[in-house]
């Protein structure tokens, strides 16, 4: 790599270890959960009905299943989602968000938004901002495999 190629890389990995470390550190304290189950419950809310399939849920949060699995039976625990068999496939699961966790949802919700903004929006010029949604949109589009614009997601 050259001087320009390394410094953008590094850039990007620092950033890409620092940010979901502050992001589970704000949403630990505040709310008692970790930035990738804030993510779950937050996909589950725009889903249709609330409730996915599992499969579906690993693949739009980029888990795999155990992982997955690992994360609903404590979201499970907490009373914030549940699993049950699903109707239109009986070998598939799905899940579901409850009222309590879209209640745990709403309340986390400010302070998330609060540190997304310190730590990156108000950092940020509006030119920067743009350029930033360009850039990784370019790369989400590599990673999804296709080099097509990823999906919309809950985040954008």
């Amino acid at each position: 790599m050259n001087e320009q190629e390394s410094a953008a890389w590094l850039g990007l990995i620092t950033v890409c270890q620092l940010l979901p470390a502050a992001l589970d550190s704000q949403l630990k304290q505040d709310s008692g959960m970790t930035h990738f189950e804030f993510f779950v419950l937050s996909v589950l809310r725009f889903a249709p009905e609330q409730t996915m399939r599992m499969t579906a849920l690993a693949e739009t949060t980029s888990s795999t299943l155990p992982r997955l699995s690992h994360v609903c039976s404590r979201l499970e625990k907490r009373g914030l989602a549940d699993r049950f068999p699903c109707p239109e496939d009986g070998r598939a699961t799905n899940v579901r968000l409850t009222p309590e966790g879209r209640s745990a949802l709403v309340r986390a919700m400010p302070g998330h938004l609060a540190t997304a903004r310190r730590l990156v929006i108000d950092a940020l010029s509006p030119e920067q901002l743009d350029a930033l949604a360009q850039v990784t949109e370019v790369i989400r589009g590599r990673l999804d495999g296709d080099g097509q614009p990823a999906r919309a997601t809950p985040f954008g």
